[in-house]
C-alpha cells in the first residue's frame, strides 16, 4: 500500500493503534497476573539493566530488525513507528497507572488490557503501513522455512517466553489468558478497521453481489427461474420493438 494513499485517514489510525498497544502493555504489567511473551522478555531484561521497559522494547525491536537482513525483509514507515510509539506509550502508561492494586482491580486491568491489546492490533495492522519488527520476523521466517505462520509464531514466542522467564520476567495466569484470548479479540476487530482502497472496495462489492445471488439461487431457485420467465414473457416480440 503506497505511503501517500489517504494519509489523513490512515496515519491517525496507525498512531492511535500503536499508542493503545503500548499502553495496553503497561495495563497488563500493572495487573501483575502475567504478561504476553515479549513483555516477559522486556521485564526480565529490565531487572538486569537500568533501562526502562519502553527503552528495552525499542532496543529489542532494533535488534530484531537485524534478523530481517538474512530473511530479505525490508522495514517500512510502520516498522519505525512501531518501535518508537510503543516505547513511549508503554513507559507513559507505567508512569500514570498505579501499582499494587487489589485483586478485583487487577483482574479488571487484565481483562481490559487484553481487549485493548486486540483492538489496538486491529487498528495499526488495519492502517496497512507495514509490519512491526516482531511481526516481520514471523512472516519472514514463515516464508523462508515454508512453515505456517501459526507454527512459526508459536516457536518464536515460546523461545522468547523461556528466555524472559529465566531472566525473571512475570509469567502467570494472565500469560495463558492472553495467548488464548488475544487472537479471537483481534479477529473480531480487524474487519471493522481494515483500510481498503477504492479498487478493493469495488471488488469487494462485486464479490458480495455475486455471493448474494449465489445464496438466492441456492435457497430460492424456483423464484429466480420464475422471475426470469416473467421477464422473458413480458418482453415484446423482436418484430414489435422500435
Amino acid at each position: 500500500m503506497p505511503l501517500d494513499e489517504r494519509p489523513l485517514r490512515r496515519l491517525p489510525q496507525l498512531f492511535t493503534g500503536l499508542a493503545l498497544y503500548g499502553f495496553s502493555l503497561s495495563v497488563l504489567i500493572r495487573a501483575e497476573l502475567g504478561v504476553n511473551p515479549w513483555s516477559v522478555l522486556y521485564e526480565g531484561l529490565a531487572r538486569h539493566t537500568s533501562l526502562s521497559f519502553g527503552t528495552i522494547s525499542a532496543v529489542v525491536g532494533v535488534l530484531v530488525l537485524l534478523l530481517w537482513i538474512p530473511l530479505r525483509q525490508r522495514p517500512t514507515f510502520g516498522t519505525g513507528a512501531n518501535i518508537l510509539v510503543l516505547a513511549c506509550a508503554s513507559d507513559l502508561g507505567l508512569h500514570v497507572l498505579p501499582q499494587h492494586l487489589g485483586l478485583p482491580a487487577r483482574i479488571g486491568l487484565l481483562t481490559g488490557g487484553i481487549l485493548l491489546n486486540g483492538l489496538s492490533v486491529a487498528l495499526y495492522v488495519g492502517a496497512r503501513y507495514g509490519p512491526g519488527p516482531r511481526d516481520g520476523l514471523m512472516t519472514g521466517m514463515s516464508a523462508a522455512t515454508w512453515r505456517s505462520l501459526r507454527s512459526v509464531r508459536t516457536l518464536i514466542e515460546v523461545a522468547v517466553l523461556a528466555v524472559g522467564r529465566l531472566l525473571g520476567g512475570d509469567v502467570g495466569a494472565g500469560t495463558v489468558l492472553y495467548a488464548l484470548a488475544v487472537g479471537p479479540v483481534t479477529q473480531f476487530f480487524v474487519p471493522r478497521f481494515a483500510y481498503r482502497s477504492a479498487a478493493e472496495e469495488r471488488a469487494r462489492g462485486s464479490q458480495r453481489c455475486a455471493s448474494t445471488r449465489s445464496r438466492l439461487l441456492r435457497y430460492f431457485p424456483y423464484a429466480m427461474i420464475n422471475r426470469s420467465d416473467r421477464a422473458a414473457r413480458s418482453a415484446p416480440p423482436p418484430g414489435d420493438r422500435p
